[in-house]
Order: C-alpha cells, then structure tokens, then sequence
C-alpha cells in the first residue's frame, strides 16, 4: 500500500492526525525536499526510515522506489506539501501504480492557500464581498488546459489565491488590474506557518514594490481581495432575526 500524504504547509503540527500515523508507520518515506519541512520526519517517523528527496528524482525513479518497497511489504508514504490534490502532480504517479497493479491511497493536508489566510487572520468568504475562492497560478512551463488566463478570471473579482507565482509577481500585478480596483488589499505570504514566515500587506498599487523589498522569490502565497477590507455584512447564520432548522427567529417585538 503506496500512501499518499499531505504534510501541510509547514508547521509540524498542522498535519493530519491520520497524516501523521502514516508518518510513524512507514517504513520509506519519499518527500518533496524543496517543500516540506523536513522537521516532520525528523518528528514523527521510525529511527530506520529510509528516506527519498523526491527533489532529486524524476518519474520513473519515484515509481521504481514505490514498486521495489512494495516486493518486500514496505509501508510507503508519498509525503506531498500542502494537500496533494492541489498542484501536487500525484495523478501522474497514481495511473503508474494502477498500471503496476499496486493499491495506494491519499490522505489529505491542509493547504498553503487556507494556512496563510490564517495567518492574515482573514476570511474569503464575507456576506456581500465574496462567495467564490478562485486559486489559480501563472501557466508557467505547465501551460493551462481550462482556457482560463489570470486576467480572465479576474474578471470574477472574487477571492483569489495564487500559487507558484511570486517570482513574476509584476506581471501578475499587471494581469489582475485590469479587473480589480488599485487600491485592491493583495497579501504575500511566505512560508506560512514556517519559523521564517513573512507577511507583505499592500494594494495591487505598491505590493510589487513591497515585496522586491522584502526578496521574496518563491515559496509564497499571493492572495487577493476585498475579503482583506474592513466592509462586509453580518452573516444571516447567527443573526437573532433569521430562521433556520436548529433555531427560531427572535421577533423584532421581543428583542
């Protein structure tokens, strides 16, 4: 059984409870180096872990570990950043295993977008702001197949999350003004919930600068909206006034 685990964004103790019994179980652990914090393994995994940084390897290295670990009983975890499901190229290496007759499973993470709004100590989804989280990136070398360019869906003026972007974050700037207002809050979070955390607060007006400033060239979240205003409306969920199955509406006469 091949598991494929979502580390979370960092913080060793935002995995999954499930997430980290697999960690404590595994016999072989193949890791994103270049992502994940390697103080999970050093926290929760076996003195005799044998150890793969998957930053190093390609393909079919990653699947010749998985199918030689499972000949001799091995328990695998596929340790991903963040959730896999979420630029996490695991669907390439589930189709492998199928083609190897090898089961495999996945347990999913908490996700940088989710952890740095948690940092910003921020909601995307307010009454009368936003309903609708869109989380994209730059195509980059990985093209994009929805037709969807940033400046398309921009047009939303929704909540937006924006992965594996930073290092362009000019042309990002560029793309999303042509739809948000400049005075747009926009967040850059770095390594949310790392002992190196940073946080850039700023407008679509002067983040780029902010950010230059800070050398920021990876690793970071860039999150725009009004969620991050200070204009929204209460919800209807506790309000003394609306009905709903667990609770009866309070009369304006008896408030």
């Amino acid at each position: 059984m091949i598991l494929f685990v979502g580390a979370g964004p960092g913080d060793v103790e935002l995995i999954t409870v499930k997430g980290m019994k697999a960690l404590q179980e595994a016999d072989c652990v193949i890791y994103a180096g270049s992502l994940v914090n390697p103080k999970l393994i050093d926290t929760y995994c076996k003195e005799d872990v044998i150890i793969y940084n998957s930053a190093k390897m390609d393909l079919d290295e990653v699947i010749e570990v998985m199918v030689e670990m499972e000949k001799d009983n091995k328990k695998v975890v596929r340790l991903h950043t963040g959730d896999p499901s979420i630029y996490g190229a695991i669907r390439e290496q589930m189709d492998r295993l199928i083609e190897h007759k090898i089961e495999f499973d996945v347990i999913p993470g908490v996700s940088s977008f989710v952890a740095a709004a948690s940092r910003l100590k921020e909601e995307f989804t307010l009454p009368d702001v936003s309903q609708t989280i869109i989380i994209t990136r730059l195509p980059g070398r990985t093209g994009h197949g929805e037709g969807g360019q940033l400046e398309e869906l921009a047009k939303h003026r929704a909540s937006m999350a924006i992965f594996l972007s930073v290092q362009s974050i000019g042309e990002v700037m560029v793309k999303l003004r042509k739809s948000y207002e400049a005075r747009t809050p926009v967040a850059v979070v770095y390594k949310a919930t790392w002992d190196d955390e940073k946080i850039v607060r700023g407008t679509l007006e002067d983040i780029e600068k902010k950010v230059e400033e800070a050398s920021i060239t990876r690793f970071a979240q860039i999150l725009i909206g009004d969620f991050m205003s200070d204009k929204y409306s209460l919800s209807k969920l506790y309000d003394k006034g609306f009905s709903h199955m667990y609770r009866t509406a309070v009369s304006s006469e008896e408030r």
